[in-house]
């Protein structure tokens, strides 16, 4: 990676100068997935900035990176030359492979951007060898916005659990289906590796327990393929953190400052009385 200036950030597309909740979201997928391609061909499709596209050449035999965005692409060459990686400017839809190019597609957070989301798995799947698999992820609407009211304004159609699987089983008969969510959960974990995990929930009075985590998720994110057989092994539950803990960090940073806030608006409040006592004293 080369020092070079910043891509600006406007909303559509992730950088990695963001930091805390946007960035865990982003780098957690790349991070999962780059332990899913290693000595593989990928395509990293609608790569944008191309932090990701780097991240995966880690492990990768090689990467392209494809973005339609010419200014992302030539930030993205810049930025992060290799032997073992190029980027190319395309439309996803239409991408500049030949069949059975590539033996893993990652595509994080493109579905949702697209009108023509049949078009692009099926082009996805035109350019994966037969064996290969895909990695897909998007927002649930439900979660994402029907529940908060929010509109991004970069998406064209975002889907419901049931419509996604819908859209992956058309052009990929075989996947697995996670869930993403950030939390504020407390961690506990075996020092010396034993064990297998759970997740506890409290409710009220009610404690409940089970294998994964219990909230409904945010993003979706789809391992695919042809066949059953080709899917990669993946480990049931993956967490990400950064080693200085910034979004907890900020966190503390937050509640200090509205404890700052709450002493100094109970000390005005206490100076209002006594004024109010001295006032009362003088009619």
């Amino acid at each position: 990676m080369t020092d070079q200036p910043e891509l600006e950030f406007t909303g559509e597309r992730f950088t990695p100068e963001c930091v805390r909740e946007i960035a865990y979201e982003h780098w957690h997928r790349y991070a999962w997935a780059t332990q899913l391609v290693k000595g593989r061909r990928v395509l990293d499709a609608a790569c944008g900035e191309g932090y990701g596209s780097y991240l995966l050449s880690r492990e990768a035999d090689h990467v392209t990176g494809v973005d339609i965005d010419e200014q992302a692409i030539e930030h993205a060459a810049r930025r992060y030359p290799g032997r073992n990686i190029e980027f190319r400017q395309a439309d996803c839809t239409a991408l500049p492979l030949a069949d059975d190019a590539v033996d893993v597609v990652v595509s994080f957070e493109t579905l949702e951007h697209l009108a023509e989301q049949d078009q692009l798995l099926a082009e996805f799947r035109r350019v994966l060898r037969p064996e290969g698999f895909l990695l897909i992820s998007s927002p649930d609407k439900k979660t994402y916005s029907d529940e908060t009211g929010y509109d991004n304004p970069f998406h064209v159609r975002e889907l419901y659990r049931d419509q996604f699987e819908a859209l992956l089983e058309r052009h990929f008969p075989a996947f697995r289906l996670f869930g993403q969510k950030l939390m504020f959960v407390s961690a506990l974990w075996s020092l010396d590796g034993a064990g297998e995990g759970e997740s506890l929930m409290i409710d009220g009075d009610e404690l409940a327990a089970g294998p994964s985590p219990q909230w409904p998720p945010l993003y979706y994110l789809a391992v695919a393929a042809a066949e059953f057989r080709h899917l990669p092994s993946t480990r049931a539950l993956s967490l990400f953190g950064d080693r200085g803990e910034s979004v907890y960090q900020h966190y503390n940073d937050e509640i200090r400052k509205h404890i700052r806030a709450g002493k100094l608006l109970a000390e005005r409040d206490a100076e209002i009385e006594r004024l109010r006592a001295l006032l009362d004293q003088t009619d």
